[in-house]
């Protein structure tokens, strides 16, 4: 995926500086670390992107270093890679939450197919991110109407249910849509349930 960014995490300074150059042959930017604690020392919240990770390395492992970033709120997707690679080592993995678990020597199609599925799913990472970021802006009547809106209520219905005018309600939804940059029906219940699924109102009956 042309421009991503890939964090490369890995205490063998031949096997970051070919993987760094393969990858960024497919346009991609390449930042790397001997050492989990320097990465943990740089890392910026603001500037997301995938983690190649090696899974063994002295003081801190690959793991223990995904386990470090989500104590601070990081969950970048994350691909481990390792030359020691075994059944209880790879379950550990995927409990951790990574996407994929590589051994080496790492063969360039499968590292390729497994970046690129890191990448997709960065990208609806930061849009369930940018979601959240949008409803936050939402007062809470705001919200209580959404709500209403994702479950298919009139505005009529809504005024009656709040116990305020018809025109109260045109205008909460004229600022729903303004602060959510849609006023499409379809698209506020997506970021809805993608904020808090199953949390829709009832409709109300009769």
């Amino acid at each position: 995926m042309k421009g991503m960014r890939i964090y490369l995490v890995d205490d063998d300074a031949a096997v970051r500086e070919a993987l760094a150059l393969l990858l960024s042959t497919y346009s991609m930017t390449v930042e790397t670390f001997a050492d989990p604690a320097a990465f943990l020392a740089r890392v910026d919240p603001a500037r997301p992107g995938c983690l190649l990770v090696d899974l063994r390395m002295p003081h801190i492992s690959g793991i223990q270093l995904k386990e470090a970033l989500a104590a601070r709120g990081i969950d970048w997707p994350t691909v481990m890679i390792t030359g020691h690679g075994d059944v209880n080592a790879c379950r550990r993995a995927f409990k951790a939450g990574v996407v994929d678990f590589l051994t080496k020597p790492v063969d360039e199609q499968v590292l390729l197919e497994a970046v690129q599925a890191a990448g997709r799913a960065l990208e609806t990472l930061l849009e369930r991110h940018e979601t959240h970021n949008l409803l936050s802006t939402l007062t809470d009547r705001e919200r209580e109407v959404l709500d209403m809106v994702c479950r298919g209520w009139a505005s009529k219905e809504i005024a009656a249910a709040l116990g305020v005018s018809p025109r109260t309600i045109d205008a909460h939804r004229a600022n729903i849509s303004e602060k959510l940059g849609t006023s499409s029906v379809a698209d506020l219940v997506r970021m809805a349930l993608e904020h808090a699924p199953g949390g829709l109102p009832r409709r109300p009956q009769g």
